[in-house]
């Protein structure tokens, strides 16, 4: 079926969302829900899919063009599509990577565009949000080096992808720079206190996974640059925010997950004794059987850190 469904994607336009959104879920559960052999042979037929790579191509360019005038109350046609085509997007650079598999259409995206998605928002849709940082974090575990995209924006010159740095620091972080990263990581925390409010599990599931990557990337690149943005104050207000959010307790898995990244890298002027001590309180008096999923895995992975 991969075939057939890939080449009617290749045939159709953008604005085909009624044959290209379901479409492109197929290809993208057909990626995730198989063996590893058989997603290795379907990672193979949708990258030698020229002409599929080339629609891919056009829908994540209408990201930019499709953005609502006022606040959406729910998921478009068009919204949905979009989602679709990042979430698919995000797939074929995962694996592609992982397989090593050869690449006949080679995809082109602004970097500051993407960036900006999630730095202004511009009243982007919450699965939009998220499949645009699902993108983003994919791009970020692999240093932003890719066979299959080619990165362009502030940061690039003359179509190349060789720094022109005005800074040390930001070669180092190239090619993000670090007013970038700074307005990245605020845009997040703000992210984080307006969806508490909300409850938008998905979104801060994404939120918190994608400042992971970002402060992984950084410490690979630049240490005292990780350090540096691990320890901004605005973190521990960012924690009182979150446990003052209607839930008191620290048991909540954005906050576990945020708590052991500061622990990571050692920043121990955002997270104390006091706190640790608090979360291992919590959870040898909880019913750890009766944890959420996303919960358990958050609290394994803290102690594991402690």
């Amino acid at each position: 079926l991969l075939f057939p469904v890939s080449n009617l994607c290749g045939r159709c336009r953008p604005r085909d969302t009624d044959i290209l959104q379901p479409s492109l879920n197929f290809l993208y559960w057909s990626l995730h829900q198989t063996t590893p052999f058989s997603q290795q042979r379907a990672v193979a037929v949708l990258l030698s899919n020229v002409s599929l790579l080339e629609l891919l191509q056009k829908v994540l360019e209408c990201t930019w063009l499709w953005s609502p005038a006022t606040e959406p109350v729910y998921l478009s046609p068009e919204d949905a599509l979009l989602c679709s085509g990042w979430l698919l997007v995000a797939s074929l650079l995962l694996y592609q990577h992982r397989y090593n598999t050869e690449v006949h259409q080679i995809l082109s995206l602004d970097l500051t565009e993407v960036l900006n998605a999630v730095i202004f928002r511009n009243k982007k849709p919450i699965l939009l949000l998220v499949s645009i940082m699902q993108f983003l974090r994919t791009l970020l575990r692999q240093n932003f080096s890719s066979s299959l995209l080619v990165l362009v924006g502030q940061n690039t010159a003359q179509g190349t992808m060789q720094p022109q740095p005005s800074l040390l620091q930001d070669a180092a972080l190239y090619p993000l720079a670090m007013q970038q990263v700074f307005s990245l990581v605020v845009s997040l925390q703000n992210l984080l206190v307006h969806i508490q409010l909300q409850k938008e599990m998905l979104l801060s599931q994404a939120v918190v996974a994608c400042l992971e990557s970002l402060v992984e990337y950084l410490y690979v690149k630049n240490q005292d640059a990780a350090l540096h943005v691990a320890s901004q104050p605005w973190h521990r207000f960012l924690l009182f925010a979150l446990l003052n959010g209607g839930q008191k307790s620290f048991l909540q898995p954005e906050v576990l997950r945020l708590m052991t990244l500061f622990l990571r890298y050692q920043s121990s002027n955002i997270i104390s004794q006091k706190e640790i001590s608090q979360i291992l309180q919590e959870a040898a008096e909880a019913n750890l059987a009766q944890l959420p999923e996303a919960t358990s895995h958050a609290l394994h992975l803290f102690l594991c850190q402690v």
